[in-house]
């Protein structure tokens, strides 16, 4: 059961209470601006004394760093303040109480509050009241903000409706009779403040990611403030949030359990550079500017990666091996082919005679170092001791012992070659570079993992130095493995190459992600809290999981595992939803669609060029239709990888100023973007060109396809001359 709204149900009326509020909205930032103001004073008088002792000026500086955050924090650009009012019952009868709900708290000169932030308990009720549990409330109301400037209020009554009490409680102009969230079958059906949804969304986009601070809905808000222990998976369909619901997630946890997140960290994974670029400006619009955004590329430091759609990478059946579970056999047992006594006894001049470490002793020091060191590495010192010893003690001299030895021999050629050789100090990077260029390598490590034509298919033409290897996105987790097996370099700063921890973690567009990179990621949480968000019928990696169980296997597990979905789009227009439904029900016919709530102003189009040369012509009138059609609108050229270069030709030719995603991401009006980064990214207007080769292209076309058609929330357009996939005709 909905809430029955009363007032003001067209958002285009002028409500009696919108002067006042708007007042109390204007003194909202003053009180903000104040507090700007402050911090700024604070600030000057700490810059001010810039001497005393060591432990003064660490204070100082972190005092510094402190203020520096809360102005970071107090800025908000042209994010809006205020949002949004519950009213709430008192003790005394009849009395209630107001708060206003924002993007964070702000109080007045006496400290007493006058913005609650979003995330306060005190505000819940806000977004998960519903007509059957108004937790509390007398009503909700929402505003339509620009700017600073609200244009319209939308309430909503709880209970009884007859609480009239007159300017700023309850009551406005009560002359609405239809209920603002739909009617009982209706697209808004369950929804609350649906025409201030309706307004957000129908907003054009801007280049980057905006948040839904002001209109999350009751089951994104339950994942939102869902205890933050275990592995949360969050399942959902193209449009459904889940996205700005994962980032709103990471600001409330930070929010609730400010000690210890803050100091553990929050790492948020996404697919590629482009989905980074779109999403960079939601959490710092929350007031969480210190939340890592990261590709797994930006975790294994000290490496060059191919770019996406730079040749020479791995070929299919690389691909997926490289991400299998067993490749950390294959690293583990490529370490130990590295551990190797002597093939002969070695015998080094030493004053008037000879040292000597015999092959049977180089292969019990080997043995007791894989005995009492899990990471190789950290095995070389006691290594390096062992071999001094076994040479000293074979001198037959009580007056020389291990350091007059290693101080004699270390720096020889014979030594260094054969202690690299029983036990080298090894980077992740030549542990790999030696594995793919020897098949006598890869056929050790491989064996009883890996068949013979398996192994092999991993082999690539040795580099003549590893410095030199462009890696492929394969290899990133394998990097990864080989760094955690492997351990630091010694030295005096080894701790700077362990892997460092994070108090939660945030994975986008998790289906992608094979057995190797979920392990990856699973290695860098502190206790197991994870969220991860995604859809399986998106899936189009190279090991595409059919169900959740498959991507939980390779996660913590301290915790039991919960899996929640999402199951209202918002973002898609349902004409669009429903073709693109073609296409899922063929790609994942197991799996439900989510039930959309926007009916858009037209239907996808399906255009036909005349032949393959009219193709790129073709494209270019449909976007300037597009351009015509939307102005001050985003519109996206989804299209294969290979028909980039050419359709932006096309796009020049007439006169279409456009950019590329993987190069200016979203910021243009008019942008290319290849179907390998397409994931995770909304435009106004979107055309799909030849749907076709998308699916002969990718691994897994046919989702590839269904990702494609669900980018636009306006207009949606597919261009072709192949003969179209059989869902489309």
């Amino acid at each position: 059961m909905s809430p029955i709204a009363l007032l003001n149900p067209r958002m285009t009326e002028q409500h009696p209470d919108l002067e006042d509020e708007q007042a109390y909205v204007d003194h909202a930032y003053d009180c903000l601006e104040r507090s700007r103001e402050a911090a700024w004073k604070l600030r000057d008088l700490s810059e001010a004394d810039l001497g005393g002792t060591f432990q003064a000026r660490f204070e100082r500086n972190a005092f510094d760093e402190a203020l520096l955050k809360r102005l970071a924090d107090l800025d908000l650009g042209d994010a809006a303040l205020v949002f949004g009012r519950i009213d709430r019952a008192a003790e005394a009868p009849g009395a209630y109480e107001s708060f206003h709900i924002g993007r964070l708290a702000v109080a007045d000169d006496d400290s007493e509050p006058v913005v609650v932030d979003w995330r306060a308990p005190v505000a819940e009720p806000f977004y998960r009241a519903t007509g059957r549990d108004a937790m509390g409330l007398l009503r909700r109301r929402h505003f339509a903000v620009e700017g600073r400037n609200i244009v319209g209020l939308e309430d909503e009554l709880f209970g009884d409706g007859h609480l009239g009490i007159g300017r700023d409680g309850i009551g406005g102009d009560g002359d609405g009779d239809e209920p603002l969230d739909g009617s009982a079958d209706g697209p808004g059906e369950g929804l609350r403040g649906y025409s201030t949804l309706l307004t957000a969304l129908e907003r054009g986009r801007t280049g980057t990611l905006g948040d839904i601070v002001a209109t999350i809905q009751g089951e994104q808000d339950e994942i939102i403030r869902s205890p933050q222990h275990g592995v949360l998976v969050v399942q959902g369909g193209p449009g459904t949030g889940k996205t700005v619901v994962a980032l709103h997630r990471a600001a409330y946890l930070l929010y609730t359990h400010r000690f210890p997140l803050e100091d553990q960290g929050v790492l948020v994974i996404g697919p590629n550079r482009v989905f980074l670029r779109y999403i960079e400006r939601v959490l710092p619009s929350l007031g969480e500017s210190g939340v890592e955004q990261v590709v797994l590329a930006d975790l294994v430091p000290g490496v060059d990666f191919q770019r996406p759609g730079e040749t020479g990478g791995d070929s299919s059946v690389a691909a997926r091996l490289k991400g299998a579970d067993v490749m950390s056999d294959v690293i583990d047992r490529a370490i130990t082919d590295r551990e190797r006594p002597l093939p002969v006894d070695l015998e080094l001049p030493f004053r008037t005679g000879f040292v000597r470490l015999r092959v049977a002793e180089s292969k019990r020091i080997v043995t007791a170092a894989r005995r009492r060191f899990r990471r190789h590495n950290a095995g070389r010192k006691y290594v390096e001791s062992e071999v001094w010893n076994a040479l000293a003690d074979g001198f037959h001299d009580p007056e020389v012992g291990p350091r007059e030895v290693r101080e004699t021999l270390r720096g020889t050629p014979e030594m260094r070659a054969a202690l690299d050789r029983m036990w080298p100090v090894l980077t992740p990077a030549q542990l790999l570079h030696d594995l793919f260029g020897s098949k006598a390598l890869l056929r050790s490590a491989g064996r009883g993992v890996l068949g013979e034509a398996e192994a092999l298919a991993m082999f690539r033409e040795r580099s003549d130095h590893v410095d030199d290897v462009r890696w492929t996105p394969a290899d990133i987790a394998l990097l990864d493995d080989a760094r955690d097996a492997l351990g630091p370099k010694p030295g005096k700063h080894s701790e700077l190459d362990e892997i460092r921890t994070y108090g939660h973690i945030v994975i986008d567009e998790v289906q992608d992600l094979t057995p190797m990179q979920l392990k990856m990621a699973a290695r860098r949480s502190l206790n197991g809290a994870m969220t991860i968000v995604g859809d399986i019928a998106q899936a189009t990696g190279p090991l595409a999981p059919d169900e959740w169980d498959d991507v939980l296997e390779c996660l913590p597990d301290r915790k039991p595992a919960r899996v929640i979905g999402l199951s209202v789009g918002y973002r898609i227009p349902s004409q669009i939803m429903e073709l693109a439904n073609q296409v899922m029900a063929v790609a994942t016919p197991d799996l439900r669609a989510p039930r959309s709530v926007r009916l858009g102003d037209a239907p996808p189009r399906i255009v036909e060029a005349t032949d393959a040369q009219a193709l790129g012509a073709t494209v270019a009138a449909e976007v300037q239709a597009l351009l015509d059609e939307l102005p001050n609108s985003s519109v996206g050229v989804v299209a294969p990888d290979a028909m980039i270069p050419e359709l932006s030709g096309c796009l020049t030719d007439a006169g279409i100023n456009h950019g590329s995603a993987t190069r200016t991401g979203l910021d243009a009006g008019v942008t290319l973007v290849p179907i390998s980064v397409v994931k995770g990214l909304e435009l106004d207007g979107v055309v799909v060109v030849e749907p076709a080769r998308i699916v002969s292209d990718q691994m897994h076309g046919m989702r590839a396809l269904y990702v494609a058609l669900t980018r636009s929330t306006q207009r949606l357009t597919v261009v072709h001359a192949d003969a179209l996939p059989a869902p489309l005709r």
